[in-house]
């Protein structure tokens, strides 16, 4: 775990071959004569790339410090504990750290501008400009993802938020595409004439609320929609994605953030599988039990009961839950903290400083968010419980600075292009420039939740033990969607702050992934609305 062994101890690296450590071949040579290794993937187009003329350039280089004497020698070589045994997994692993070095070690791209810490500038403005062509009219050869136009619009417009770009200026193309999306039986589709599913449904409902506005509000069929949602709920309360199709935590997140943001009705329909005569059943009823199951051996939390643990998937957990009650209540009652932290911090690798997704695969800028995210979640929980088995809030749970080098180092794609990718010799693509920079907020900020009021289920006044139940459940999903995040550059104590000021990005809402102002806007807008 990154966060475990980091240290501020610094080091001169230099460029000679003598001073670095051993590669994944010389290393392994010494282990078994079976060790083999392949060339680190080129990165695109290298020869591309722009110096930022903006940055000023000192005159008496030789009193600067060396940029490469400020980076830990935690991201510049091999770990110092390595398995003998050579597999095609730990060659592969060999070769994403050969193609990561360059870059962390400041060596990549060639003619980079770095700070005193090794770490490039964000180039916001190429960023902006690769988002732009994705919201424009795309290639033919993307009729293949014909089905996911709401993500396009979502990853796009919430990354140019994160980026500091007014969005609002898109809220007539976001109307005319949402139309042509969405079903008379509710829910929204990849297209026109699809089917209605939970996960485009999200996306589309983000991506209103990111241009917000009464005629954007106005396009989506509440009504519909909460129809739509009762006949996805499940009796054991999860939700299907979409109508017979598979049953995973994707759809209880989904769910979650598309009931709340929408203030529906809790009630269920006759038509869900879910419905009871006596009312004790509604569309929040037996989601944390659903969430429970989900957690594995491991710690980490799988997309159904008795599957593999998923960072992605850990995220939907912590978020619905977050949206059933405050963090201390649900998570805390719901999974077993400790062993999910464990499992979370262990998906953070060094030398890289980036997060895998699942055990023993590759580090994925994606996962700067899907993992990355689920910190804010664990730390409000911690902070607003009184269980001392849990472990203290006052250190950062993962490696800031580790997430930070390897977004800003590897995740770029410092070409003339633009755009974050996975790592380096990937395409940068819009899903990862969305959730890379989403990552990179989670390591700049630090969020504030106020602990956890008295349990609603002691301030309901009903005579009938079903009606209280569900009054507990309405009142504390209320306080849950209500509560106002306060939201703070990251001061801690684990080290310097290795990027500049200006390299930081917008803030969002830990559990709806977009700016807490667009989730105010939506609620309060809906909460004016009487009836359908």
């Amino acid at each position: 775990m990154v966060a475990a062994q980091q240290h501020h101890h610094r080091r001169s690296v230099s460029n000679s071959s003598s001073s670095r450590a051993p590669t994944p071949a010389q290393h392994s040579q010494q282990q078994t004569s079976q060790a083999t290794t392949s060339s680190p993937p080129a990165a695109a187009s290298d020869t591309d790339s722009v110096i930022d003329e903006e940055i000023p350039i000192h005159t008496h280089q030789e009193q600067q410090p060396n940029p490469a004497n400020m980076i830990p020698d935690l991201f510049t070589q091999y770990p110092l504990v390595r398995d003998p045994l050579v597999t095609q997994t730990s060659q592969v692993q060999d070769e994403t750290v050969e193609a990561c070095l360059p870059f962390l070690r400041g060596e990549e791209p060639e003619d980079g501008v770095f700070n005193e810490h090794g770490v490039p500038g964000l180039d916001r403005e190429k960023h902006l400009n690769f988002l732009r062509q994705w919201l424009g009219k795309l290639p033919g050869r993307f009729i293949a993802l014909d089905a996911g136009r709401p993500w396009f619009l979502y990853w796009c417009l919430s990354a140019m938020t994160l980026l500091g770009e007014d969005v609002t200026p898109y809220r007539a193309g976001v109307i005319e595409t949402a139309r042509t999306m969405q079903n008379p039986d509710g829910g929204f589709g990849g297209g026109g004439g699809q089917l209605s599913h939970l996960a485009t449904s999200y996306a589309v409902v983000l991506a209103i609320a990111l241009v917000g506005g009464e005629e954007a509000y106005e396009v989506i069929d509440r009504k519909a929609m909460w129809r739509w949602l009762g006949r996805l709920k499940q009796p054991d309360g999860g939700f299907q994605v979409c109508v017979g199709g598979e049953e995973d935590i994707r759809g209880a997140y989904c769910a979650a953030v598309i009931i709340t943001l929408l203030k529906l009705p809790l009630d269920l329909t006759p038509e869900s599988p879910a419905y009871r005569e006596d009312g004790s059943v509604n569309l929040l009823t037996g989601v944390a039990d659903y969430v429970r199951r989900c957690q594995t051996y491991e710690g980490g939390i799988s997309g159904q009961p008795n599957a593999e643990a998923h960072g992605a998937y850990a995220f939907c957990a912590l978020g619905c839950l977050s949206l059933l009650d405050h963090p201390a209540r649900s998570i805390a009652n719901t999974l077993d903290v400790p062993r999910l932290i464990s499992w979370l911090s262990s998906r953070q690798y060094a030398p890289e400083g980036g997060f895998s997704g699942r055990t023993n695969k590759l580090v994925d800028g994606c996962y700067s968010h899907w993992v990355g995210g689920c910190f804010p979640l664990i730390e409000a929980c911690l902070n607003g419980s009184d269980n001392k088995l849990t472990p203290s809030p006052e250190v950062s749970l993962f490696s800031r600075e580790g997430l930070t080098r390897y977004i800003l180092c590897c995740a770029q794609d410092h070409t003339k292009r633009g755009g974050l990718r996975d790592k380096p010799g990937k395409f940068a693509d819009a899903y990862h420039t969305n959730y890379v920079l989403s990552g990179l907020s989670a390591a700049q900020h630090q969020w504030e939740l106020d602990k956890p009021t008295p349990d609603p289920t002691t301030a309901t006044t009903s005579t009938s033990p079903l009606d209280t139940a569900a009054a507990a459940a309405a009142a504390a999903s209320e306080a849950a969607a209500d509560a106002v995040w306060a939201v703070l550059p990251y001061l801690g104590e684990d080290g310097p702050q290795i990027f500049d000021n200006r390299d930081r990005v917008r803030p969002i809402h830990p559990v709806y992934t977009i700016p807490q102002r667009c989730v105010v806007g939506m609620r309060e807008y809906f909460a004016g609305v009487e009836g359908f």
